[in-house]
């Protein structure tokens, strides 16, 4: 992608001094043809073309790498690991019930597909339906609960990540006089050239700045 600055402080600065002058000749010009009886007003001084033209630079960025666990951010992975490990007790006892609901289902279908003339304690049957239907609703109730507090959880450790990285990427583009980011991982875009992709070089410098800390390393 190429972009063009263009200065525009020059081009003002003519305008508003050619329209400065334009202005003094007129006020001179009616001074000198005023009549002594019965003036009339001068006529109004032109609008000032006074307009400032931004000069930009724009970048692209992909978030979405920020997670990469080989080549995003420290952070990120060491907060991942983080929430992985206070929720490995919760997916351990889910793991558990679909274990169990599997090897009843499999009892069950052993015993419903019996030959004919097969004698089926349907009791027992009946029993392990039930435990079977129990265990899908606990199955679910746990996991939508795990996964309310897993979301819950989450929010609280990358909130605080998210907005460092954000203050980060802000000082970065004013170092290097950029005015404008697009995040091409939030944003479709037809084409950007490779030289505008600033995503592995603010990982780096972020990186370097932001070590992982004790806070963000997860319990051995």
């Amino acid at each position: 992608m190429r972009t063009e600055a263009f200065n525009g402080k020059s081009m003002s600065k003519h305008l508003f001094l050619s329209t400065l002058l334009v202005v003094l000749v007129v006020a001179g010009t009616t001074s000198a043809q005023r009549p002594a009886t019965n003036p009339t007003p001068a006529p109004a001084a032109p609008a000032s073309a006074n307009v400032n033209i931004p000069v930009s630079k724009m970048a692209v960025i992909y978030s979405d790498l920020f997670l990469d666990p080989k080549g995003g951010i420290l952070k990120y992975s060491a907060l991942i690991t983080k929430l992985n490990g206070e929720f490995q007790k919760q997916k351990d006892e889910i793991t558990q019930l679909q274990q169990r609901g599997a090897t009843l289902e499999a009892e069950i279908s052993k015993l419903q597909s019996a030959p004919a003339g097969t004698p089926i304690d349907q009791k027992s049957l009946q029993t392990k339906i039930d435990q079977l239907e129990q265990i899908k609703k606990d199955g679910q109730r746990k996991a939508e609960d795990a996964q309310a507090n897993y979301n819950r959880r989450r929010s609280e450790l990358f909130q605080p990540l998210q907005q460092e990285i954000g203050r980060a990427l802000e000082v970065y583009a004013k170092a290097r006089g950029i005015t404008l980011i697009i995040d091409g991982a939030q944003v479709p875009m037809v084409y950007a050239a490779d030289s505008t992709d600033i995503t592995k070089a603010f990982i780096v410098e972020f990186n370097s700045k932001n070590p992982v800390t004790a806070s963000t390393t997860p319990p051995q």
